[in-house]
């Protein structure tokens, strides 16, 4: 069992950063993939980003590809989405997620959800 708590997200002005954290409880968590999707007003959820459970691969979709990064601390069980350049259409709840399969683009892929956090890009 593993539960995953979002903080991070804010208002924020295009051109802005913002560092997304998932807090994750469980020792097994360095065992689990994890990724972070979003999903905007009217939207589907959509991938975002993933990264393996050693941190040696890491997945983007094209439309935060060298804007965001993600990054893992196994020891202190925990996730980070760094977002950069942001845009306002990178408004959304961000969730993070966990997952055991292989195809980590896809969200029925992952065992646990956190609850999501806002992020607003707006001038």
């Amino acid at each position: 069992q593993v539960q995953l708590v979002e903080s991070g997200g804010e208002l924020v002005q295009p051109g802005g950063s913002l560092r997304l954290s998932c807090a994750a409880s469980g020792r097994t968590f360095s065992s689990y993939a994890m990724g972070w999707f979003r999903q905007a007003p009217g939207k589907e959820r959509e991938f975002v980003a993933a990264i393996s459970w050693s941190g040696a691969f890491t997945y983007y979709a094209d439309s935060v590809k060298g804007r965001f990064g993600i990054s893992r601390d196994n020891a202190k069980n925990m996730v980070y989405l760094q977002m950069n350049s942001l845009k306002p259409e990178d408004t959304a709840v961000y969730y993070c997620a966990a997952s055991r399969g292989t195809w980590l683009r896809v969200g029925s892929e992952y065992d646990y959800w956190g609850q999501g956090t806002q992020v607003t890009v707006s001038s």
